[in-house]
């Protein structure tokens, strides 16, 4: 019945009931062992001064736990959505302790969370205003063409081979845009699904080096890979290859001419290390944190040209190896920076597709 009340009621309760019952057993006693007289006046006065006492130091205990717990309540109002949880002063109870402690990290992770999350919604702007941008673009200059070919301005068939094939290329960047959105959407949302398998690092770094080659060759950039072939790792070959793929592809866009760009493979106690190195100047020391954020672009020097995507590959990259239970960092060195990639050798955790 009283499970809902105070603290203090219920323990004034538990002292009350405790001196009736000790009091009521000793008069019984009393009573029927013929006590009389002085022995008896005695017998109940001690009972009354040891019930009174025992009823004081409940109160007493019970109007601490109140204070304290009131001072709990106050201090969890007393937060607001941008500060942490501040424990009342003074040592608190054991039981008050732990809630209090427990509420310091709930809070903690709360706010963490709040700027997780409006980390995450700055960046979803930022990429629908580049997105809005990289899309627009493109699709002003191929109307402009079909306008041109639809209204015979350009009829020499010189031209019209070289608008068609701009706007081909236009749209093969749009598509590859779309897949990349499609790629990134899943990532946020959980709903990436890996078929992770034994696989050989070398083999990895080969196809992947292959099918940038054109695009390489056209820079001209040259492409370096040092890994052993039978270099194990347990992964989803096609996705971990995209992200390989994705930041090699970044490495020679900003890889000036004649530069090199350097894929290595390496094993490290129990994991192993795929690494990505370029000629790119290095990337400011501020930006370092934020090269994998949705739509990073950093500096001008590295924004988008005809070639570039939407800056959405190093993002891409990061969901897919954090897929992995893997890392994903950045540093500079040399004369550019270098990518680097750490999964587990085996990975019990991803014995089935997630």
């Amino acid at each position: 019945m009283l499970r809902g009340r105070s603290i203090g009621i219920t323990l004034a309760v538990v002292a009350v009931v405790t001196v009736a019952a000790t009091l009521a057993g000793v008069v019984a006693i009393t009573i029927e062992m013929i006590i009389d007289g002085h022995p008896k006046n005695v017998v109940l006065t001690v009972v009354a001064i040891a019930g009174l006492v025992g009823l004081g130091v409940a109160l007493v205990v019970a109007r601490r736990l109140v204070k304290v717990s009131r001072g709990l309540v106050a201090a969890v109002e007393a937060v607001s959505p941008s500060q942490d949880f501040v424990p009342p002063p003074g040592r608190l109870p054991a039981e008050l302790d732990t809630i209090s402690k427990a509420l310091e990290q709930a809070y903690r992770r709360l706010r963490e969370g709040r700027e997780r999350e409006r980390a995450l919604e700055g960046a979803r702007r930022e990429l629908v205003a580049w997105v809005s941008h990289d899309l627009r673009t493109p699709l002003a200059g191929m109307r402009a063409m079909v306008e041109a070919l639809e209204d015979g301005v350009v009829q020499d068939p010189a031209t019209v081979t070289r608008y068609h094939n701009q706007i081909r290329l236009e749209v093969d960047r749009l598509s590859h845009m779309v897949d990349d959105l499609f790629e990134l959407s899943r990532i946020h949302a959980g709903a990436l699904r890996l078929t992770p398998r034994p696989i050989g690092l070398g083999d990895l770094v080969a196809d992947v080096l292959a099918g940038v080659e054109a695009l390489a060759g056209a820079k001209g950039v040259r492409l370096a890979a040092e890994a052993e072939p039978v270099l194990p790792v347990y992964a989803d070959a096609a996705e971990l290859g995209r992200a390989l793929r994705n930041l090699v592809i970044n490495a020679i866009r900003h890889t000036p001419e004649d530069g090199t760009v350097v894929v290595r493979a390496v094993a490290a106690d129990d994991a192993v290390r795929l690494s990505v190195a370029d000629c790119c100047g290095g990337i400011p020391e501020d930006d370092l944190p934020r090269v994998f954020e949705v739509a990073f672009r950093g500096e001008a020097a590295r924004s988008p040209g005809p070639d570039r995507g939407a800056g959405l590959g190093l993002a891409i990259a990061r969901g897919i190896v954090e897929a992995h239970e893997g890392a994903i960092a950045v540093v500079n060195e040399g004369a550019g920076c270098r990518f680097e990639i750490s999964l587990p050798v085996s990975g019990p955790a991803l014995a089935d597709p997630i």
